[in-house]
């Protein structure tokens, strides 16, 4: 599975989401859509206008994304992952 996560810096709900994701071991790419005037395309075509966006690629069953800070979608991650620890 590939996990990426859309922030920026300065964004709490951008933090939290990153340290759940750690906390629970999982390996995570993060995209700072302030850096590149194209970074935040991908999920500007998703239909998000905000971060963090958590898209998670390779699922069995496609793709799963999620704005916002979801303690509750990465728990289930992690349980998916066989890596359940508690976001």
């Amino acid at each position: 599975m590939k996990v990426t996560v859309y922030s920026k810096p300065r964004c709490m709900p951008c933090a939290g989401t990153k340290r759940a994701l750690t906390r629970n071991h999982i390996p995570f790419e993060e995209i700072d859509v302030t850096k590149t005037p194209d970074a935040a395309d991908p999920i500007l075509e998703l239909g998000y206008r905000g971060v963090p966006v958590v898209i998670v690629e390779g699922l069995p069953d496609g793709t799963d994304h999620w704005g916002d800070y979801r303690p509750e979608k990465i728990e289930a991650l992690a349980y998916l992952m066989g890596e359940g620890r508690g976001a």
